[in-house]
């Protein structure tokens, strides 16, 4: 049998029932659309957080109060003592001084409160920072200017306001800047805006306050603690040797014998993305595997037409082998025919989750994004279906004996 022999045969065979055959389709086309968008979801995920923690700054460190948390698969602060404020100005400064390696250090203290302006009102974070706090966390200004050194050491009432903050609160303003809001019972200058970050990941960065650390310290938390010490390395080598140093600093400042009684953690950066990497893959592996049973169903669908037509067609195939059609032959012919069911249901099926897939990434609820690899392995399933599943009808049509199958009503 030639090539556009077999073509025209799994034609005819698909065309003698063609409602049959496209019901057959959608179960692939479901399938595959299914896979797409799912992976699609995972793996944009998984962008959003890396995005997210990168975008936190370049080669960061940062020291928290508490001890991190163990356990398989988690990372994270257990805030076990009390408010765990353990944290001063003089560990960050003691850090700057003794620790080498370090291209920046910033301090910052962080909460929620109330904020109002010109009868608006938002409930937003509220983070008192110290001046190279831009720097280390790669904050652009949009308009104005960041908190200066001399913001921080006269303790100023200012503030720079993100996006978020700037819709809520002047939305109806033109102009922003030398604008008041009050926070916690005092009034606040607006000194600049922050360029937009984007929401995802573990915090919006555009729903955020900065306030001199100074003045935060004096009238919003009414102590000398600190809830994070941010610290950027010199380089992405370096930052191992500089985790070890502060780490031992700290623990000799604290009077701490051994890691396990440590009061603080210092967070790589590296190890954020790593273990965040791995979580979403999982997460992406999972959604596959959900979206694989729908192709699974749409494998067996296919299986179970190939069986009814060999059935319906026993006759032909009887008549065909004494002709002189070989075992071969019959056998390429079902074959053919469940192999074409996948592929065009897998060409469908990969136009219609790309679709998926953008239309829910065009809602904003959900990032997505479809990759080369994703297509390429939708496709290669597809294709692996049909030969799996037509592979048993195909062989048992071709096992038929000649005359039995003459005599099939």
């Amino acid at each position: 049998m030639t090539l556009d022999d077999l073509v025209h045969e799994v034609y005819v065979g698909l065309s003698a029932n063609r409602v049959r055959s496209g019901l057959t389709i959608l179960g692939i086309v479901i399938g595959i659309s299914s896979v797409i968008a799912m992976i699609s979801i995972g793996q944009g995920a998984s962008q959003s957080i890396s995005s997210s923690i990168e975008s936190l700054g370049s080669n960061l460190l940062q020291v928290v109060p508490g001890q991190l948390r163990g356990g398989p698969g988690g990372f994270g602060v257990s805030q076990g003592r009390g408010s765990a404020q353990t944290l001063t100005l003089e560990d960050a400064e003691a850090i700057e001084e003794r620790v080498t390696g370090i291209a920046a250090i910033a301090s910052a203290v962080s909460g929620r409160y109330q904020v109002t302006a010109r009868g608006t009102n938002t409930n937003t974070t509220i983070n008192g920072v110290s001046a190279s706090y831009d720097t280390i966390r790669n904050i652009e200004i949009a308009e104005g200017t960041f908190l200066t050194d001399s913001h921080v050491s006269s303790g100023s009432r200012v503030a720079v306001i993100g996006p978020t903050v700037r819709e809520d609160l002047f939305a109806d303003s033109p102009g922003v800047l030398g604008g008041t809001i009050r926070i916690n019972g005092a009034n606040y200058i607006v000194v600049g805006v922050t360029e937009s970050k984007g929401g995802g990941g573990f915090q919006n960065q555009d729903d955020i306050i900065f306030i001199p650390l100074s003045t935060a310290q004096r009238l919003l938390t009414g102590n000398q603690f600190v809830s994070t010490i941010n610290v950027q390395a010199s380089d992405a080598e370096s930052m191992q040797q500089v985790q070890a140093d502060i780490t031992e600093l700290l623990m000799t400042r604290h009077r701490i014998d051994t890691p396990e009684e440590a009061d603080f953690s210092v967070l790589n950066q590296n190890d954020l993305l790593s273990t965040a990497g791995d979580v979403t893959a999982t997460l992406t592996y999972l959604l596959g595997a959900i979206g694989s049973i729908s192709l699974l169903v749409g494998g067996i669908g296919i299986m179970n037409m190939m069986l009814t037509s060999v059935t319906e067609r026993t006759k032909e195939i009887g008549l065909r082998k004494a002709i002189g059609a070989k075992r071969r032959d019959i056998s390429l012919q079902f074959l053919g025919e469940a192999v074409m069911l996948t592929l065009i249901g897998g060409a469908i099926g990969i136009l219609l989750g790309w679709g998926i897939s953008a239309a829910v990434n065009a809602t904003g609820l959900v990032t997505t994004s479809v990759t080369a690899g994703s297509v390429l392995l939708a496709f290669g399933v597809s294709a692996a279906t049909g030969v799996i599943f037509g592979w048993y009808p195909a062989r048992r049509a071709a096992d038929l004996s000649p005359i039995d199958a003459l005599r099939y009503e």
